[in-house]
């Protein structure tokens, strides 16, 4: 008998586009805590090969629906508790299929504090406000003086209608309908629109350009509604969200007028007093919640991509390396580090003003480099970072030394944190910091995995978006990255084994433990040594863990070693004498006939995957390094000349337009709209993080410190 069906894989899969099978699939996986990179990677014929991407919008979707279903009974309850639960309401309710729904039903049950409403109907009023509701054509001034009552607190006809239309003003804003078409105008035709506060001009100038601000809500780009928002935040900007007051009354005129009697005038009053007072208010709340919500998601999507990008950046290798954390007053501290990126000398040198210590430096960085066995430089991109470049290339080395700046945002960050502390308790933060540098350059990914990537400097807004699914979103990223490349188990460290698919901090922990008291390990199959290292563990993390000096050359692929038995018969059936043999032998692997190792769970994409791996075992998709040199006449921001064309790099794409390092200390901004020779919608579908291109300097603004630059006709390299 088949297992029942996941009650909301029909859902999932009618909302995007899958068979219901892929979708089922995928939410057995994660029940069954199965990772998206180990099941995107290695249970392809379960979900029809679906990506990552894709994976995470069922995962997220599948939230969704469970948060739904939790507000869903939390409302049953409170209504079954006060009494009034029916079956036709609870299949209302039961029916609903998104939020904004949901609450329109609840909304008349909802308890409130004493409101208008309450207090009329406790004056005994509601009968008076039904009878004018259903707008009969009678004199409501003469019945309303039936419902006088001094002891109620009613005085007179007028305070009595009064009381009525409160009560009505009520029902109005709670119809289901009439929210729905009300919802459905604001998303249509409402203005986000804001007002500079008064006397803040002069204090809020960064918000100028929104002191007179309208512009309709549906197509306000993501990173003005933030700036908006963060304006209003800081008490700036007084913003409104609404569409032309006239538009709204119409969509209500439609739905409660219904003939031009006395009653139907006094329902028209009320209706005018409860779009402002009631409707009006409560959709704002909701658009805000709304356009922020989509802000945020753009937002967030383009960090995501700037981080991917970022971490995915081509590593230089394992080389010896002087690392270099440009200063001034401090002076440049030095370090060197081994191939594996072990701190081996740090010291600091004075080559800049005030010191002005070329002579005394230059020999330093000689000795260093011969010591030290020195073939790559790494020069932070901070402060004094282009002096200090200029100042390696004086030095008269008597081999070819690459010298290469690094971008070092975070640096600080990392230097200062506990992971620093822990790895280097002996040395101060400007240490940990040029360290940190060097081993950018080797491998950026397995470096900056040990910074908070919002520190990382390559987001929009990013301390104004929803941070919880800031930090979700994130964390997928780096966590697709790692498992992309792969960890090499025995030189990892702690907070890049984390990442790994089915380890996390408490079992990375105890992989660096377990190596530093046994040794490197020698294969994977040892990793099930480890304490509470399970089959679960293993299952999901063998893959993507690397052995490079393992015995078995499978060990050193991504291969998971549930195929290993798959590689030995392909093996036996082209008569090759080991599994090494067909991995070095092209011939032999084109004799591998695929189909013939079909079976019940392991089909041709699972296949393909393997035969790709043998002709190239533990592949890197990151590109190979480039080198890349700033315009060597050009240092700071009063160098730069509007026409001149410089050699520059992508530091951040946001949805407005890419910032570029033109070696200056400030990156420049190129508009989206000077980004091609034809239109462009999206930045990234022109410039990648990293990306080194070509730019026209437009314009500088020396006191803003602002750098307007173009690519249009500069051959992008």
């Amino acid at each position: 008998m088949s297992a029942p069906a996941h009650p909301y894989a029909s859902v999932i899969a009618g909302e995007l586009n899958l068979a219901p099978r892929q979708v089922e699939n995928t939410l057995k996986l994660l029940s069954e805590g199965a990772t998206i990179p180990f099941i995107a990677r290695y249970r392809k014929e379960m979900t029809g090969s679906l990506d990552e991407v894709m994976l995470i919008r069922i995962r997220d979707r599948l939230r969704q629906l469970t948060e739904l279903d939790k507000r869903r009974e939390t409302i049953l309850a409170s209504i079954q508790e006060q009494g009034k639960l029916t079956p036709e309401l609870e299949n209302q309710i039961r029916q609903a299929t998104t939020l904004p729904e949901l609450e329109d039903i609840y909304l008349p049950y909802k308890p409130k504090r004493k409101t208008r409403a309450s207090i009329a109907k406790e004056k005994g009023l509601e009968p008076l406000a039904t009878l004018i509701f259903s707008q009969q054509y009678i004199d409501p001034v003469i019945v309303a003086e039936k419902y006088i009552n001094p002891e109620l607190g009613v005085l007179s006809a007028e305070e009595a209608l009064s009381g009525a239309r409160d009560i009505m003003a009520e029902w109005i804003n709670e119809h289901k309908y009439g929210r729905e078409e009300m919802r459905r105008l604001f998303l249509r035709k409402a203005y986000l629109q804001a007002r500079i506060m008064k006397d803040k001009e002069e204090e809020g100038v960064k918000y100028r350009d929104y002191y007179d601000y309208r512009e309709q809500m549906a197509k306000a780009p993501s990173h003005r509604v933030l700036a908006i928002f963060r304006g209003e935040k800081e008490e700036f900007l007084r913003v409104t969200i609404a569409p032309e007051e006239y538009l709204a009354l119409q969509v209500l005129e439609r739905i409660f007028i219904r003939n031009n009697s006395k009653s139907a005038e006094q329902v028209r009053v009320a209706m005018q007093d409860s779009y402002k007072r009631l409707l009006q208010p409560s959709m704002e709340t909701e658009m805000r919640e709304w356009v922020k919500e989509m802000a945020d998601r753009a937002a967030i999507q383009v960090f995501a991509e700037n981080l991917n990008q970022l971490l995915l950046a081509p590593p230089l290798g394992q080389k010896n390396v002087m690392a270099i954390d440009p200063g001034f007053k401090t002076g440049c501290k030095v370090v060197c580090l081994d191939r594996q990126g072990n701190l081996l000398h740090n010291e600091t040198i004075y080559p800049h003003p005030p010191h002005n210590e070329i002579r005394q430096s230059i020999p330093k960085i000689l000795n260093l480099v011969d010591a030290y066995k020195v073939e790559a430089i790494a020069i932070g991109n901070g402060t004094a970072g282009r002096e200090t470049e200029y100042f390696i290339r004086r030095v008269p080395f008597d081999k070819d030394i690459l010298a290469i700046m690094v971008n070092e945002s975070g640096a600080s960050v990392y230097s200062a944190s506990s992971v620093a502390r822990e790895e280097f308790p002996d040395y101060d933060v400007t240490v940990r910091g040029a360290v940190s540098i060097g081993r950018r350059l080797m491998d950026p990914l397995a470096e900056l995995v040990k910074i908070d990537p919002k520190s990382i400097g390559v987001g929009q807004y990013q301390h104004d978006v929803d941070q919880s699914k800031l930090k979700d979103s994130l964390e997928d990223v780096v966590v697709s990255c790692v498992n992309a490349v792969g960890v090499e188990v025995n030189t990892a460290s702690k907070e890049l084994l984390t990442y790994v698919s089915g380890v996390g901090p408490s079992l990375a922990q105890k992989i660096v433990d377990f190596r530093r008291e046994k040794g490197p390990f020698g294969s994977r199959e040892e990793l099930k040594k480890i304490p509470r290292f399970g089959a679960r563990a293993f299952e999901q993390a063998a893959g993507f863990l690397r052995i490079q000096q393992a015995r078995n050359p499978l060990d050193r692929s991504a291969v998971h070693p549930e195929s290993y038995h798959i590689v030995e018969a392909m093996s036996k059936s082209v008569g090759a004498g080991s599994v090494e043999e067909i991995m070095k032998n092209e011939s032999l692997r084109n004799q591998i006939r695929v189909k013939d190792f079909i079976s019940e769970t392991v089909g041709l994409p699972t296949l393909h995957d393997i035969m790709q791996e043998l002709a190239r075992p533990g592949r890197d998709p990151r590109q190979k390094f480039e080198l890349f040199e700033f315009d060597k006449t050009v240092h700071s921001i009063n160098d730069l000349v509007p026409g001149s064309v410089l050699p520059g790099i992508v530091t951040n794409i946001t949805k407005f337009g890419a910032f570029v390092d033109i070696g200056v200390h400030q990156d420049g901004l190129v508009h989206i709209s000077q980004l091609a020779d034809k239109f462009v919608s999206d930045p990234s579908q022109v410039v990648k993080i990293n990306q080194k291109v070509n730019v026209r300097v437009l314009e500088v603004d020396i006191e803003r410190k602002r750098i307007q630059l173009s690519m249009k006709n500069t051959n992008t390299l």
